[in-house]
């Protein structure tokens, strides 16, 4: 396996073998990427899930097309196993069969010798039981369709159980695409991942919601507290901000007349990187009109709840050595009452400088740029959040917190919104939406204060969308959903690069 750190560009020597059966392969005639269709008629997961013996006639003529993932040589006969994007499967490969003339070329050079594990192969042929009750396809022809040039690492078996997988992070991302060929569990993975995705999808649009599209390039970067990415449009000769939120999009399509929008939104925030954060990042959000924040609470409690149990037929799951249960409903805790019961302090009538007095009781990082807001949501994050275990709704944050939220209705300081914390880390954020244009201004003014700071993830002052507020938006729901933090919870992932098909890595460099 390579240097995980450098990219080597000496050839191996089982590379260069690779090479050189290559050319012998092009030499008698064998196109080892040719441009032919393959018919294929069935797959291996519908063999093993059909196959009968008392009926074979229905697998007599099967045509498959997969990698070769082992092969042993008995002589005048072969095994191997053959792999497809829905299984495995074991290949019986005869020389007389392949061979029926006086020209063994095929089975004796080709088969025997010139062809590798990894080598992608279409087969033909009948499907059986061996005489050791092994489901095996009776190979009458095969076709060579990708030589591989590189070898797979090796990973070992017995009995059908990988003991030896690999596990080196390096590889794992950076090869993604050789990390799915060797461990079927990862592809098993992304596509509960994609399943995820698609049913929260039915589960909108079964209510009415409408998928819509929103700039990923825009002038602002609005809708959350983040530092974005620059990059310039020459055409335009001017800067633009690869999206780190696209709240205010979808917010500028219920003031036009949609009652509920959603999007999966792939962001960008220029921040750090660890096993929650990448760079790039998948969020769900949905604004629904004349709806409030209790309505999103149960709403999204019986999304997750109907997601869980659609993936995995129940409402516990394990995650790491926990069981997490979703099902609805989740409890519902004021964010100054967590941090007095996890504290013994209560902030609720604190200035700024009495706060950092608590963050440095507590060791709580802390710099000029902090204002009240960012400091209770310092102290909430360091000293409460990992307590909260089972899904439960952190509510009511003070409305220093929340510049994008509607002040609420009974509790003067705070705002009418709810973070979704599980096995301690924050799944969703969501509002009631601010629709007051005069408020709204009056919060951006306060963020640009904080931005003068020195505050990189203040919100910058977005006036086409206080002019969108000042047509009218109607009393709005709004949430956004972490995907790729949902993902690592029903796939039971430690870590966000094992969510993400190709995580942000340093580029490896070339060797000295």
């Amino acid at each position: 396996m390579d240097n995980p750190h450098t990219m080597s560009l000496a050839l191996s020597e089982q590379e260069r073998i690779r090479r050189e059966k290559l050319a012998q392969l092009q030499q008698l005639g064998i196109d080892p990427y040719p441009a032919a269709q393959y018919e294929i008629n069935t797959h291996i997961r519908t063999i093993r899930e059909q196959f009968d013996p008392a009926h074979p006639e229905a697998f007599q003529q099967v045509s498959l097309a997969g990698r070769i993932m082992t092969m042993r040589d008995m002589g005048k006969a072969s095994f191997a196993d053959l792999q497809d994007s829905t299984g495995r499967i074991q290949l019986y490969v005869r020389r007389d069969d392949i061979c029926p003339g006086e020209d063994k070329t095929l089975y004796n050079t080709v088969w025997k010798k010139l062809l590798d594990i990894g080598d992608i192969i279409g087969v033909k042929g009948f499907v059986f039981y061996t005489k050791t009750g092994e489901l095996s396809v009776h190979v009458q022809s095969f076709t060579l369709l990708s030589k591989s040039l590189r070898p797979l690492p090796v990973v070992k078996e017995k009995e059908g159980e990988v003991y030896d997988a690999v596990t080196d992070p390096e590889f794992k991302y950076r090869q993604r695409y050789a990390h799915l060929i060797i461990e079927p569990q990862a592809r098993e993975r992304f596509a509960m991942i994609t399943r995820m995705k698609q049913t929260i999808r039915d589960f909108l649009n079964q209510r009415g919601a409408l998928e819509v599209d929103t700039p990923v390039l825009q002038t602002i970067p609005g809708g959350a507290a983040a530092r974005p990415f620059i990059t310039h449009h020459n055409a335009l000769d001017i800067d633009l901000y690869l999206r780190i939120a696209d709240e205010l999009y979808l917010k500028r399509l219920i003031v036009g007349g949609y009652d509920w929008v959603y999007e999966f939104s792939r962001n960008f925030r220029n921040e750090g990187m660890d096993r929650t954060h990448n760079p790039e990042f998948t969020i769900l959000e949905f604004y629904v009109a004349y709806k409030d924040y209790f309505w999103m609470m149960e709403t999204t409690e019986q999304l997750l709840e109907h997601v869980v149990k659609s993936l995995h037929g129940t409402t516990v799951i394990p995650v790491g050595d926990r069981q997490i249960d979703f099902k609805a409903p989740y409890p519902r805790i004021a964010i100054l009452d967590a941090i007095h019961e996890f504290t013994g302090v209560e902030i609720s009538e604190m200035d700024e400088n009495q706060l950092r007095e608590v963050c440095k009781q507590f060791n709580i990082p802390t710099d000029n740029t902090m204002g009240r807001g960012k400091l209770i949501d310092a102290i909430f994050s360091e000293m409460c959040q990992s307590h909260f275990i089972q899904p439960t709704f952190i509510i009511d944050y003070p409305v220093e917190m929340s510049p994008l939220t509607k002040k609420h209705r009974s509790k003067p300081g705070l705002v009418e919104r709810f973070e979704l914390i599980i096995n301690g880390k924050e799944i969703a954020n969501a509002y009631s939406e601010l629709n007051d244009p005069i408020d709204q201004l009056h919060r951006f003014e306060e963020q640009q204060k904080l931005m003068q700071r020195g505050d990189e993830e203040a919100m910058y002052i977005d006036y086409d969308f206080i002019r969108a507020l000042e047509y009218g938006m109607p009393p709005t729901a709004g949430i956004g959903i972490g995907i790729d933090r949902l993902a690592m919870l029903l796939t039971n992932q430690p870590s966000i690069q094992d969510v993400l098909f190709f995580p942000q890595m340093r580029p490896e460099r070339l060797p000295d």
